[in-house]
Formats: structure tokens, sequence, C-alpha cells
């Protein structure tokens, strides 16, 4: 767990695990919210990376599944998808295993949703140049 006590060091302790887990997809993230909402941009690193994502008991992948299926079961997500299907990739799932999760999400999700999260990995894998999969 962190014990960064600061604001500044919860910041930076969370944007050491944003940079590990999202590269610059989430850096992205944060800067288009700095004109509008830099406190948001604040708080998703500094208490959803720096405390949470930091947190022990799940490994980076699992993470980046739960984060998978809620995202598609939330639907209308899709630029969420986007950096956590990157995300994905970074801490060593495989195209494979998230389009098996995406599948194995129309169960629960409905296949509107599982089809969103789908192309939307397909573009992710696309700009990656990880198609076709196989």
């Amino acid at each position: 767990m962190n014990e960064a006590t600061t604001r500044t060091e919860r910041y930076e302790h969370g944007l050491a695990v944003l940079d590990a887990v999202d590269g610059t997809a989430g850096a992205n993230v944060i800067n288009a919210l700095s004109d509008i909402s830099p406190e948001l941009g604040h708080q998703v690193v500094a208490w959803g990376f720096g405390e949470i994502y930091s947190r022990p008991g799940l490994e980076p992948r699992d993470r980046q599944l739960v984060t998978l299926g809620m995202l598609t079961a939330l639907g209308g997500c899709e630029p969420q998808l986007d950096v956590h299907i990157n995300a994905a990739l970074n801490v060593g799932l495989s195209p494979q295993q998230i389009i098996e999760a995406l599948l194995h999400s129309a169960v629960y999700c409905g296949f509107p949703r599982a089809l969103n999260a789908t192309f939307t990995a397909k573009k992710v894998f696309a700009e990656r140049g990880l198609l076709p999969i196989g």
C-alpha cells in the first residue's frame, strides 16, 4: 500500500503507477483534463492509481481484466476501453486473452456491449499492428 502522505507525494506515486500501466495513453487523459478539471486529473492519478491500482492483492493484469469487464458492462465507455485495452496489453495480457474476456462479457452484459468493446479492441489491435489475431 502507498505510504505517501502529502498531496504531492500521492500524486507522484500515482503518476509512476499510471505510467507503468497506461503509458502515454494515461498521461494523455490527464493532460486533456488540465484546462477543464485539473482536480479530476489529480484524483485519477493520486487516488485511482496511487491508492487503488497500487494495492496488493491483485496483479496488474488481473486489475485490467476486471476493468475491461466493468467498462464493458457500463456501456458507452469506449474511450476508456481504448485506454484500458492498451493498458491490458502493456501489463501482459495477450490479444487472445482480451478477446476471450470480452466474449465472456456477452453472457453478463449482452451482445451490444460486448460488440462495442470488441470493436474498440479491434481498433487498438490495429493501431498496434496486432491484427489478425488467431
